[in-house]
């Protein structure tokens, strides 16, 4: 029978030109068995409710109820639309809240780009509120460097990054999120590697440094520079990268020591002791939050209010 209704939508036509005030009725009608009960139920008289019963069946050119002065029952064709009546207005439903969802920002998708370091202990932060606040917006990741997250963030194609100022660009908009300190990753058997007390930038004159590259990694390749130029020390640079994991490898085989951020010593590296260090600034690594301006995606504005 559900079938016969199918097709009857088909040959008529007319699957588009019922509303759903008449689904609504439809339905009250159904489960009360009742014209004057489901009346009730919808806060209407029941005149009105009987007229869109009659056009509905009109439309469909199917009688849905059998009538009898004391109670209403569904006819083969009744209980078969009543399933699809129950389905569209639960799909109608969902939509509605869908739109509004989307609307607040409540509902969505974020292209969300980080640093490889920021992994380790500002990502999950993020995610977690993302899931305890925003529990219907989808996150996609991207892991890229900042030069790469700067280039799809003014191109459109993320929506939020995790990235290492200075942000020169005038689309983007950018607030600082974490800022943290530097410590020294040392081999096992690294004079320095003993000992409890912050270490002096003047111990790392003349010692072997795995320093970052100026062009793949230029953010902490300034930072060093910077550090120890104030504080008239010269290490020697063995190796330069672009990665904070590469430095520790080869901290670990002991081709010399590195600075690195805090976070990096959630990665327990066998052979590779951290050491505080005494600096002028005692949380000089910031990691910033970055977006265009004229992003509109309100799950973006979501999360960046709760961040």
């Amino acid at each position: 029978m559900q079938a016969q209704v199918q097709q009857c939508f088909a040959d008529t036509g007319t699957a588009s030109m019922f509303t759903f005030n008449q689904l609504t009725g439809f339905v009250a009608v159904a489960e009360e068995q009742h014209f004057g009960r489901a009346a009730q139920r919808l806060r209407m008289t029941q005149p009105p409710l009987t007229r869109q019963i009659q056009q509905l069946e009109k439309q469909l050119k199917v009688q849905l109820f059998d009538r009898t002065s004391r109670i209403v029952r569904l006819t083969p064709a009744g209980r078969a639309f009543l399933q699809d009546a129950r389905r569209l207005l639960h799909e109608a439903e969902n939509a509605a809240l869908a739109v509004r969802r989307v609307t607040l920002g409540q509902e969505g998708i974020i292209r969300f780009g980080f640093t490889a370091t920021s992994a380790y202990g500002v990502l999950g932060g993020v995610l977690a509120t993302v899931r305890e606040h925003l529990p219907h917006v989808d996150v996609t990741l991207h892991e890229l460097v900042t030069r790469d997250q700067i280039e799809r963030l003014s191109g459109g194609s993320l929506d939020l990054g995790l990235a290492r100022p200075p942000i020169a660009r005038t689309e983007l908009a950018s607030r600082e999120f974490r800022a943290e300190p530097l410590l020294a990753a040392l081999p096992e058997g690294h004079p320095l590697a003993g000992g409890s007390r912050p270490l002096e930038l003047a111990e790392f004159h003349g010692a072997d440094l795995v320093m970052y590259s100026p062009t793949e990694s230029r953010y902490f390749h300034e930072l060093l520079v910077t550090t120890f130029g104030n504080a008239d020390v010269q290490p020697t640079y063995v190796q330069y990268v672009s990665q904070i994991h590469t430095a520790l490898a080869l901290v670990q085989v002991g081709l010399g020591s590195a600075l690195v951020p805090a976070t990096a010593a959630r990665l327990h590296l066998e052979g590779v002791t951290f050491r505080s260090l005494r600096l002028p600034e005692p949380d000089p690594v910031e990691l910033h939050l970055v977006w265009r301006h004229a992003n509109d995606n309100p799950a973006l504005h979501a999360l960046l209010a709760l961040l």
